[in-house]
């Protein structure tokens, strides 16, 4: 059996199997491992968020959508959301994030890449949205910069354990990045993220989504965004680009807290809150 595992994500084959599989009643598992989803990159995120929050024993999480725009990836992230749920036993609450003015009308300067994104791009109309949207979906419309803030506060204990972000600009990056800065966040020691715009032709590390991670950690000591250096190796396509543009942020000071536990002999430790 492993054998024909093996045999059928080899590339001859693979695509069938994936049509294959499209058309049985396959696990959640295996449908992020064969992107058997509109947006492979949010089942991805929303599983491995929930092993995170299984590992920690934490019950309920939120996997949030920053720049819903139309909102196709809102109700995408709802789906997977429910899957997921359905699948682990940890409830999940989704939040999207949007002005729904839609880009500003005045963009900072080469860090908004104003030479690539136009004012009043992807305005949303927000009364026919919340009619598609499930009705426990939380949809919170303003400046980034003063509804995270607010959104932190009033969290309570529900930690975001997966964030998509699709902002365009550098400024409403760095600004949703409180979420992970502020004192008062509540996050999983490791959360999953996902960034759209840093693999375009105009991308550099001086501007857009790129330019906010580096700031952001050249700026906090306590939590720190990198690759999703493990991502490729949960996928059957590993050639995707969305691979490329997963990340994770980690709570340096949450996992300093993690009691290490020695085994008995000495050779391996393991993880215990």
């Amino acid at each position: 059996m492993s054998f024909l595992r093996t045999l059928a994500a080899e590339p001859p084959f693979r695509r069938f199997s994936r049509r294959v599989l499209s058309l049985l009643p396959v696990s959640v598992e295996t449908r992020a491992r064969w992107e058997l989803a509109p947006r492979p990159h949010y089942l991805m995120g929303v599983l491995q968020a929930a092993k995170n929050a299984q590992q920690q024993d934490v019950k309920e999480i939120c996997v949030v959508e920053f720049g819903v725009a139309g909102g196709s990836g809102l109700l995408a992230l709802e789906q997977c959301a429910q899957d997921v749920a359905q699948a682990t036993g940890v409830s999940i609450r989704v939040i999207g994030f949007d002005a729904g003015s839609g880009l500003p009308e005045l963009c900072g300067d080469f860090r908004d890449h104003r030479d690539q994104w136009m004012p009043m791009d992807y305005k949303m109309d927000v009364d026919a949205l919340r009619r598609k949207l499930r009705p426990e979906t939380e949809l919170v419309l303003g400046n980034v910069a003063d509804t995270v803030p607010e959104f932190v506060a009033s969290q309570q204990t529900c930690p975001v354990g997966f964030a998509s972000f699709d902002m365009d600009l550098y400024s409403s990056t760095i600004a949703a990045f409180q979420l992970f800065s502020r004192p008062d966040r509540k996050m999983l020691r490791r959360t999953t993220l996902y960034f759209d715009d840093v693999d375009f032709d105009c991308s550099h590390r001086f501007a857009g989504e790129l330019l906010a991670i580096d700031e952001f950690n050249a700026q906090n000591e306590l939590v720190k965004i990198d690759r999703w250096r493990s991502c490729r190796k949960k996928s059957v396509f590993k050639e995707n680009p969305w691979i490329d543009k997963m990340y994770t942020a980690h709570d340096l000071e949450a996992i300093s807290r993690v009691q290490l536990d020695r085994a008995p002999d000495d050779e391996r430790c393991r993880l215990r809150t």
